[in-house]
Protein backbone atom coordinates (compact mmCIF):
# COMPACT_ATOMS: atom_id res chain seq x y z
CA UNK A 1 0.00 0.00 0.00
CA UNK A 2 1.72 3.23 -1.26
CA UNK A 3 2.00 6.03 1.25
CA UNK A 4 -0.51 8.92 1.06
CA UNK A 5 1.49 11.80 2.02
CA UNK A 6 -0.56 14.04 -0.20
CA UNK A 7 -2.70 16.10 2.36
CA UNK A 8 -0.08 15.87 5.26
CA UNK A 9 0.84 18.81 6.71
CA UNK A 10 3.47 19.88 9.66
CA UNK A 11 3.29 23.32 11.05
CA UNK A 12 5.02 25.04 14.26
CA UNK A 13 2.63 24.99 17.12
CA UNK A 14 2.67 26.09 20.63
CA UNK A 15 3.14 23.16 22.88
CA UNK A 16 0.15 24.68 25.07
CA UNK A 17 -1.94 24.10 21.92
CA UNK A 18 -5.42 22.45 22.53
CA UNK A 19 -4.52 20.11 19.84
CA UNK A 20 -1.38 19.25 21.49
CA UNK A 21 -3.13 18.42 24.64
CA UNK A 22 -5.52 16.27 23.26
CA UNK A 23 -2.39 13.99 21.10
CA UNK A 24 -0.15 14.40 24.06
CA UNK A 25 -3.03 12.62 26.25
CA UNK A 26 -3.66 10.06 23.41
CA UNK A 27 0.13 9.75 23.11
CA UNK A 28 0.61 8.85 27.16
CA UNK A 29 -2.74 6.94 27.18
CA UNK A 30 -1.48 4.47 24.03
CA UNK A 31 1.86 4.25 26.15
CA UNK A 32 0.94 3.30 29.78
CA UNK A 33 -1.46 0.80 28.04
CA UNK A 34 0.89 -1.29 25.88
CA UNK A 35 4.37 -0.59 28.06
CA UNK A 36 5.98 -3.75 28.64
CA UNK A 37 4.67 -4.92 32.10
CA UNK A 38 7.95 -6.95 32.61
CA UNK A 39 9.54 -3.24 33.05
CA UNK A 40 7.22 -2.12 35.51
CA UNK A 41 4.87 0.74 35.55
CA UNK A 42 5.21 3.40 32.79
CA UNK A 43 6.07 7.05 34.31
CA UNK A 44 3.43 9.63 32.62
CA UNK A 45 5.37 13.13 32.03
CA UNK A 46 5.00 15.65 29.81
CA UNK A 47 8.00 18.06 28.73
CA UNK A 48 7.26 21.75 29.70
CA UNK A 49 5.46 23.82 27.28
CA UNK A 50 9.01 26.44 27.50
CA UNK A 51 11.19 24.03 26.59
CA UNK A 52 9.60 23.28 23.72
CA UNK A 53 9.21 26.92 22.25
CA UNK A 54 12.46 28.68 20.68
CA UNK A 55 15.47 29.01 21.18
CA UNK A 56 15.09 26.43 23.49
CA UNK A 57 12.89 23.44 21.02
CA UNK A 58 10.12 23.46 19.08
CA UNK A 59 6.54 21.34 18.70
CA UNK A 60 5.01 20.65 15.72
CA UNK A 61 1.57 18.91 14.71
CA UNK A 62 0.19 17.25 11.69
CA UNK A 63 -2.53 17.53 9.87
CA UNK A 64 -4.55 16.26 7.22
CA UNK A 65 -6.63 19.76 5.98
CA UNK A 66 -7.50 20.75 9.79
CA UNK A 67 -7.34 17.09 11.48
CA UNK A 68 -4.47 16.64 13.51
CA UNK A 69 -2.91 13.56 13.00
CA UNK A 70 0.63 13.49 14.96
CA UNK A 71 3.00 15.65 16.70
CA UNK A 72 6.77 15.74 18.06
CA UNK A 73 8.76 18.10 19.82
CA UNK A 74 12.13 19.35 20.20
CA UNK A 75 14.23 20.66 23.27
CA UNK A 76 17.82 21.53 24.01
CA UNK A 77 19.43 19.49 26.53
CA UNK A 78 22.78 19.96 27.88
CA UNK A 79 25.51 20.22 25.72
CA UNK A 80 27.91 16.99 26.19
CA UNK A 81 31.90 19.02 25.27
CA UNK A 82 31.53 20.67 21.95
CA UNK A 83 28.37 18.58 20.50
CA UNK A 84 25.18 20.77 21.30
CA UNK A 85 22.67 18.77 21.63
CA UNK A 86 18.71 18.95 20.75
CA UNK A 87 16.19 15.94 22.23
CA UNK A 88 13.07 14.76 19.99
CA UNK A 89 10.14 13.87 22.14
CA UNK A 90 6.94 12.99 21.62
CA UNK A 91 6.85 11.69 18.52
CA UNK A 92 3.10 10.17 18.02
CA UNK A 93 0.85 9.07 15.70
CA UNK A 94 -2.65 9.03 16.25
CA UNK A 95 -3.67 5.35 14.95
CA UNK A 96 -5.83 6.86 11.83
CA UNK A 97 -2.83 8.67 10.66
CA UNK A 98 -0.33 5.74 10.46
CA UNK A 99 1.44 3.85 7.66
CA UNK A 100 0.97 7.80 5.51
CA UNK A 101 4.00 8.57 5.98
CA UNK A 102 3.41 11.04 9.36
CA UNK A 103 6.34 10.52 11.83
CA UNK A 104 8.52 10.49 8.59
CA UNK A 105 7.09 13.95 7.26
CA UNK A 106 7.18 15.13 11.50
CA UNK A 107 11.27 13.79 12.14
CA UNK A 108 11.65 15.80 8.87
CA UNK A 109 11.00 18.81 10.17
CA UNK A 110 12.20 17.99 13.41
CA UNK A 111 15.76 17.86 12.20
CA UNK A 112 15.73 20.67 10.35
CA UNK A 113 14.36 23.03 12.94
CA UNK A 114 17.60 20.80 15.67
CA UNK A 115 20.00 22.23 12.60
CA UNK A 116 18.32 25.69 12.16
CA UNK A 117 18.42 26.27 16.24
CA UNK A 118 22.07 25.42 16.28
CA UNK A 119 22.51 21.36 16.77
CA UNK A 120 25.69 19.44 15.89
CA UNK A 121 23.81 15.90 16.83
CA UNK A 122 20.11 15.00 17.32
CA UNK A 123 19.39 12.85 20.22
CA UNK A 124 16.16 10.75 21.80
CA UNK A 125 15.16 7.98 23.58
CA UNK A 126 12.67 5.00 23.08
CA UNK A 127 11.65 2.02 24.37
CA UNK A 128 12.45 -1.49 22.07
CA UNK A 129 9.18 -2.34 22.44
CA UNK A 130 8.28 0.31 19.85
CA UNK A 131 9.95 -1.57 17.22
CA UNK A 132 8.66 0.54 14.41
CA UNK A 133 9.86 3.30 15.92
CA UNK A 134 13.29 2.25 16.53
CA UNK A 135 13.52 0.86 13.04
CA UNK A 136 12.44 3.97 11.45
CA UNK A 137 15.23 5.84 13.73
CA UNK A 138 18.18 3.27 12.24
CA UNK A 139 16.70 3.86 9.27
CA UNK A 140 17.12 7.81 9.53
CA UNK A 141 20.77 7.72 10.66
CA UNK A 142 20.45 7.23 14.23
CA UNK A 143 23.12 4.87 15.91
CA UNK A 144 22.24 3.41 19.53
CA UNK A 145 24.52 5.39 22.61
CA UNK A 146 24.82 4.96 26.46
CA UNK A 147 21.96 6.31 28.43
CA UNK A 148 22.24 10.13 27.81
CA UNK A 149 19.02 10.64 30.85
CA UNK A 150 17.42 8.79 33.55
CA UNK A 151 14.39 8.35 31.80
CA UNK A 152 12.79 5.35 33.53
CA UNK A 153 10.63 4.81 30.31
CA UNK A 154 13.19 4.00 28.30
CA UNK A 155 15.77 0.86 27.54
CA UNK A 156 17.12 2.54 23.91
CA UNK A 157 18.82 5.88 23.37
CA UNK A 158 20.12 7.03 20.08
CA UNK A 159 22.23 10.09 18.76
CA UNK A 160 22.37 11.77 15.15
CA UNK A 161 25.36 14.32 14.00
CA UNK A 162 24.05 16.77 12.47
CA UNK A 163 27.49 19.14 11.35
Amino acid sequence: MPEDRSQVTVRTVSAGAPEVDVLLDRYLDEREATFPSTQGTYTRKRTPTPELTPPNGTFLVAYDGDTPLGCGGLRRIADDGDDVRFEVKHVFVLPEGRGRGVATAVMDVLEQAAVDLGATSIVLDTNDALVAAGAMYRSRGYDRVPAFNDNPNATAWYRKPVR
